[in-house]
């Protein structure tokens, strides 16, 4: 059970860590057109990136095995990668529609499976 609380954790906490990191490149704009200043956009970033942590931090207390949970170190580390990237992608397609997905990004996530599976494998 702790590891599905971890990856539900990391989870959330990617999407708010995708958010801060990238939704000012799409929001980073007034209703008239003109930029947001930066000083601002970093300090909403922030913001958001707090709740980021508030999520991250027990995930990982919840999942490293020294602290009870599944997972090793290096096991966490790849979850939150993949979840990562996976998480960015989605955001990407959604919010971005200029982006596109492409067959090279489908061969990134098979080699992205094998990572888990090597990391895995005792």
């Amino acid at each position: 059970m702790k590891g599905l609380y971890t990856i539900g954790l990391l989870l959330a906490a990617n999407i708010f860590m995708t958010i801060a990191w990238y939704g000012h490149l799409k929001f980073g704009t007034t209703r008239s057109g003109s930029p947001v200043p930066l000083i601002l956009i970093i300090l909403v970033s922030w913001g958001i990136a707090f709740f980021e942590y508030c999520l991250q931090v027990p995930a990982n207390r919840i999942g490293f095995a020294s602290d009870g949970g599944p997972f090793s170190l290096i096991q966490l580390k790849i979850i939150q990668e993949v979840i990562s990237l996976s998480v960015f992608t989605v955001f990407t397609l959604l919010v971005f529609k200029t982006e596109t997905f492409r067959f090279n990004h489908i061969i990134s996530f098979l080699f992205l499976i094998l990572a888990v599976f090597f990391a895995f494998r005792k």
